[in-house]
């Protein structure tokens, strides 16, 4: 977790880096719209639109993780122990004999 964190203030530094660097006015078109801004807000907002859809693909893989989390929380408790208890302890190794 806290590589993801290093990761993603590198990132943005690089992003602030390049918007602060570069803030020239650009003329933006979409569809039929057109608009006069500064890059260094196109920039922010096509970043934050990439964070927006990098989490929306991640939502799927959320909804699974949690339904199979009640899955085995519903095995551990047919089992009769609580989900949260520690497994067993495995039977201990028979001893090993020299040749």
């Amino acid at each position: 977790m806290r590589a993801v964190l290093v990761i993603l203030v590198v990132v943005l530094a690089l992003v602030a880096a390049f918007a602060v660097q570069n803030p020239g006015i650009v003329t933006v078109r979409f569809l039929h719209l057109s608009g006069d801004t500064s890059l260094l807000v196109i920039v922010v907002l096509s970043f934050g639109a990439g964070i927006f859809a990098g989490w929306l693909a991640g939502i799927p893989a959320t909804f699974r993780r949690a339904r199979r989390i009640r899955e085995l929380e519903a095995q551990a408790a047919a089992k009769g122990r609580p989900a949260d208890a520690p497994p067993p302890a495995p039977p201990p190794a028979p001893p090993r004999v020299s040749p």
